[in-house]
């Protein structure tokens, strides 16, 4: 079954790729798909094939996918661009004859109030409809969102966030690439599925705090502000506004526990436990 992975120049697409290698999926199966080719050279090197593709340039996304079983879709980084650039991609595919499309969305993308949710559940839609085989995979956080906690955390000795007692059911980047590659191995146990993947435990700030703390050699405090606290700190250390207020109200989603959920059908699906969050934070030092 050939394989074509999007976003193989970002984190989790490249991720995705050493994850089938690592299953024993043949390389020259494999084809790493990307805006920068050559980024993708080190995945060339282990013999996997690579192709430059853009979302918004459709030739390039169909001349990637031409004979192609399954394409992964990982959701592209552009906030606001992502829904037209998610049907080109959708609509290559559909055009290129591939079997079994697997798009990377947001957790519960059609029924949350998660501020990064309307474009994936904009895509969802565009993809049910589409004709094609798909299988849909809800990632919920991940652990490596925190690196910019950390880098504060050594240097103040604090966390600061407007989150209240919300809770966090993030995992390691790495367990969702290793879903992902257990539903391209083989993708027909897995036609309309909606995986809600997430990881095996839910922290708090306090505890985020507690894993830096130990991370990082010093005391690290939690400093829970309100909304109004928080946006006044982040724009007077020179945040522009709007980033600002995006970053308050993903706390906003937090503290009313859109992110919470910790079903273990990721640990499931991969056949182990989630990976701790403060192994991935050691990893970040």
């Amino acid at each position: 079954m050939s394989v074509v992975v999007t976003g193989a120049t970002g984190h989790l697409g490249r991720l995705v790729v050493e994850e089938l290698l690592a299953a024993g999926h043949p390389a020259d199966r494999i084809t790493a798909a990307g805006r920068d080719a050559g980024r993708l050279a080190a995945l060339a090197e282990r013999g996997v094939a690579t192709a430059r593709i853009d979302f918004e340039d459709p030739a390039s996304l169909k001349a990637a996918f031409e004979g192609a079983g399954t394409v992964l879709l990982v959701s592209g980084s552009e906030i606001g661009r992502r829904v037209e650039q998610h049907r080109n991609a959708i609509e290559a595919a559909r055009a290129a004859g591939v079997g079994h499309l697997v798009y990377t969305s947001a957790p519960r993308a059609t029924t949350t109030s998660l501020v990064l949710a309307p474009e994936h559940k904009a895509t969802e839609e565009i993809l049910t409809a589409s004709g094609l085989a798909y299988t849909i995979l809800r990632n919920g956080w991940y652990h490596e969102n925190y690196e910019q906690q950390l880098h504060q955390a050594r240097e103040t000795g604090a966390v600061v966030a407007s989150v209240g007692e919300g809770r966090v059911a993030s995992a390691a980047r790495r367990d969702y690439a290793a879903a992902a590659a257990v539903v391209l191995r083989d993708p027909a146990k897995h036609v309309g599925a909606v995986h809600e993947l997430s990881g095996d435990s839910a922290w708090t700030l306090d505890e985020l705090a507690a894993a830096l703390t130990e991370v990082l050699g010093r005391e690290v405090a939690a400093r829970n502000v309100t909304p109004e606290e928080h946006l006044a700190e982040l724009t007077g250390a020179g945040l522009d506004e709007g980033t600002a207020r995006f970053v308050v109200a993903l706390d906003g989603n937090t503290r009313d526990g859109e992110l919470a959920g910790t079903n273990g059908e990721l640990a499931r699906l991969i056949g182990r436990p989630t990976t701790p969050l403060v192994e991935s934070l050691r990893a970040l030092v």
